[in-house]
């Protein structure tokens, strides 16, 4: 986890452990709150978006938007507020979220004239990034993320084998078919490659020849074992993770994220309180 800075003052420390660190029973209690109401903001967005429960229900949606964006609006405003480095905060990647997660409301009615220049379904539609919310509250997200990391580079020597394929393939094709079957150029053989290999097949393009069959064929059959290839990486990693890091904070430093079993601080080498008593102390 990014270090904001724990504030020492007592009252912003208070409310800096139950914001950002979900170890204690406050934290949790505060990210299941914001997890529930992130996803009933979002519900909002989605049936404002059809006409028939606009039409109906369309003040009580404005009213209920204008709340969520309240609330968002002041969890915002608190978390720069119980950090000591707000900048920092303002410009990590959760503090970005937060503020497209209220931007929007606002920016339709303290700039009225962005109307004539797009819709405002744009506007509306940026608050489904209230989603992305999400992956700071559940800590899943956190695995997976970990997961997709640590074989980076596993799924980069996958995807360039894929691409070498698909080009092969479609120049195969487009010499194979040629322009009277609709294979007008390498590239639009290729975009064929990728319709075929991911089992997508639209139908815009289709061999006419027999070779070009056996050329798709064998691409479609590619595509059954390629397909599985990443998930197996993922799920390689998933089993060979480590212990998550935990949102403990050492007393001196303010560093976070130091495992459960950990004893002293990993930068400053201070001892570390107990983590089973932090724990149960704030039961």
């Amino acid at each position: 986890m990014i270090d904001f800075g724990k504030p020492e003052d007592t009252l912003r420390s208070k409310v800096y452990t139950v914001i950002f660190e979900a170890d204690t029973r406050a934290g949790r209690i505060f990210d299941l709150a914001l997890i529930y109401l992130i996803v009933i903001s979002v519900l909002v967005v989605l049936f404002d978006s059809v006409d028939q429960i606009n039409l109906r229900f369309g003040l009580q949606l404005r009213i209920l938007e204008w709340i969520f964006t309240g609330i968002f609006t002041v969890e915002y405003a608190v978390r720069l507020w119980c950090v000591r480095r707000p900048i920092r905060y303002a410009r990590s990647f959760y503090g970005i979220v937060d503020l497209l997660a209220v931007a929007p409301t606002y920016l339709a009615i303290f700039a009225p004239g962005i109307h004539a220049l797009i819709d405002i379904r744009i506007l509306r539609l940026l608050r489904l990034f209230r989603l992305l919310k999400l992956t700071a509250y559940v800590s899943e997200y956190g695995a997976l993320g970990r997961a997709l990391y640590a074989s980076r580079r596993k799924i980069f020597v996958f995807l360039s084998f894929v691409g070498m394929v698909v080009l092969i393939m479609g120049t195969v094709m487009y010499v194979v078919e040629g322009a009277e079957n609709g294979f007008t150029s390498i590239p639009i053989s290729v975009y064929w490659a990728i319709m075929t290999m991911t089992t997508v097949g639209f139908g815009d393009i289709v061999p006419h020849t027999d070779l070009g069959r056996i050329v798709s064929s064998v691409m479609m059959l590619l595509g059954w074992g390629i397909l599985a290839v990443p998930t197996g990486i993922v799920s390689a990693e998933f089993v060979n993770l480590k212990e998550r890091p935990t949102t403990r904070t050492c007393p001196e430093c303010l560093t976070e994220g130091h495992l459960s079993a950990s004893r002293f601080c990993r930068d400053c080498g201070c001892e570390l309180p107990n983590y089973a008593d932090s724990i149960e102390g704030s039961k």
